[in-house]
């Protein structure tokens, strides 16, 4: 095995911290995302019923690599969750004016 081979297998462990207000977590039921060249902006927002405002809950900003890798993360957990629980099902699209 090459030394570029034996890079990519390397296992890294990382011990993460989860602070008690974050493990609480917020919920969030719409998402609104942005990008430029450098980065993807991820606005996860709560909005509740027959009301005209809504709320960023969360605002997450990553690289274009660590979106792709978000992107396969979520595909590959629905795609477990699907075959667990069954299909998701899609709600009938709604259109919503969103004013920032």
């Amino acid at each position: 095995m090459d030394d570029e081979s034996k890079k990519k297998q390397q296992t890294v462990n990382i011990h993460v911290q989860l602070d008690e207000d974050v493990a609480q977590g917020a919920y969030s039921n719409l998402i609104m995302i942005n990008h430029n060249e450098t980065e993807f902006v991820l606005d996860f927002v709560y909005v509740q019923p027959q009301q005209p405002k809504a709320k960023v809950r969360s605002r997450i900003i990553c690289s274009p690599r660590h979106a792709r890798q978000l992107l396969g993360a979520l595909n590959e957990n629905i795609k477990r969750y699907e075959s667990k629980h069954g299909p998701i099902p899609m709600p009938v699209p709604q259109t919503k004016k969103i004013i920032h």
